[in-house]
């Protein structure tokens, strides 16, 4: 079983080094990770235009519940995949690409998308532009998800058809039109399948099953490992009552109208919905490739939102930042916030408790009631001294 992998987007302010530079707070982040628990990759994030304090408090609870909202697309998306490729692990790995990327590539080579989501614009403008491209990213695979299952329930009906036993499958290539009588004011033929173990009980009893049956008029058309088929006459004015009768006695009457040209047209029928179902099943895997790296973009780019929003509310202005990628793994993830937390618990100031090492409590109440105050009740993750979300792309 390979190992998950895990994400960190760290944020720290550059005055964790002694110079305030970028370059060397990247390295003293990549330092406190240590080689032995990730790797650390730079993660640009550009800066954007900052409203009120409200209005970033605001943002933070939106992106939050967006973020959710994201995940949940992903997830669903890769559902799709899977019930299209019908579980093939290497084939659904070779859809899940960004930007034609594998997705730790596109991580790795971030660069914040100016085309689809412009940096000048005000930040509320930007959510609500990845809001509605994630929505329609999730109506359209569901629409074109749903389109497949009923074309595909439609052909594996059309199928069961041709190869069931003779209690529910087509007549159609089986029964001649000269066993019919056709054309009769008082006569009708009836087409009865009866399990093999019964066959015997039937011819004893069929003709005294109901008035009016024709005597010896049954006879078998065909055979299954289950199932004869025999075809009865009786006086149309009995039929009903023949006919629950025969489903009393455990038999099956099978609704049979010839048709001429039917057989020809069933198999038309079969080959047009195959051909269909194809078509669909193509333009949803498309689909579903296409979608599933347009919403993890949109998911990683509110990620970024997430960490300039929160920097700024954490840090303050001016900016002077650098965020960082962390590549772990699920085994590892604790030992990497652990150190983190260790080299960085200060950063808390004195909105944290601590225990007599100076380490930041991880119970402090009066600091989560803050941080429900300050509009991250939300949040999944434990509450910590810098700026830091974890994620995991399945």
């Amino acid at each position: 079983m390979s190992k998950i992998t895990k994400y960190l987007l760290v944020s720290l302010p550059t005055s964790i080094s002694p110079a305030n530079d970028h370059d060397e707070a990247l390295t003293a982040l990549r330092s406190a990770v240590t080689t032995d628990y990730g790797s650390v990759f730079p993660f640009q994030i550009p800066e954007f235009k900052i409203g009120t304090l409200d209005a970033l408090v605001q943002q933070a609870d939106e992106l939050a519940k967006l973020e959710l909202g994201c995940e949940s697309v992903v997830g669903k998306v890769g559902d799709s995949l899977k019930a299209i490729l019908e579980g093939d692990e290497d084939k659904i790995a070779q859809q899940k690409t960004v930007n034609d990327k594998p997705v730790e590539q596109y991580l790795k080579t971030f660069h914040w998308n100016k085309v689809k989501y412009r940096a000048d614009k005000p930040l509320g403008e930007i959510i609500d532009i990845l809001q509605k491209e994630i929505s329609s990213i999730d109506n359209d695979v569901k629409s074109k998800h749903n389109q497949y299952n009923q074309v595909k329930t439609t052909l594996l009906a059309l199928q069961r058809k041709q190869t069931g036993n003779l209690s529910n499958k087509s007549l159609t290539a089986i029964v001649e039109p000269s066993i019919l009588i056709k054309d009769s004011e008082y006569l009708e033929t009836h087409l009865i399948a009866i399990p093999k173990i019964l066959v015997k009980d039937f011819i004893k009893s069929y003709e005294t099953l109901s008035p009016m049956v024709v005597p010896r008029s049954a006879q078998a058309v065909a055979s299954d490992d289950e199932f004869t088929l025999f075809a009865v006459t009786t006086f149309k004015k009995h039929s009903l009552e023949f006919l629950h009768k025969c489903r009393e006695s455990k038999w099956t009457p099978r609704d049979f109208k010839y048709k001429e040209g039917g057989k020809e047209a069933e198999q038309r029928e079969i080959d047009q919905v195959g051909k269909e179902e194809r078509k669909v099943w193509g333009e949803a895997l498309r689909l579903g490739r296409t979608a599933w790296g347009e919403a993890v973009m949109a998911w990683v780019h509110v990620l970024a939102l997430r960490v300039f929003v929160e920097t700024v509310l954490r840090y303050g202005l001016p900016l002077s930042f650098v965020c960082g990628l962390v590549r772990t793994t699920q085994k590892l993830v604790k030992k990497v916030r652990n150190s983190l937390d260790g080299s960085y618990s200060y950063l808390g100031g004195n909105a944290f408790g601590r225990d007599k090492k100076g380490r930041v409590t991880k119970d402090d109440s009066s600091t989560s009631a803050e941080m429900q105050a300050a509009g991250h009740a939300g949040d999944a993750v434990e509450y910590s001294a810098y700026v830091c979300y974890e994620f995991e792309i399945k």
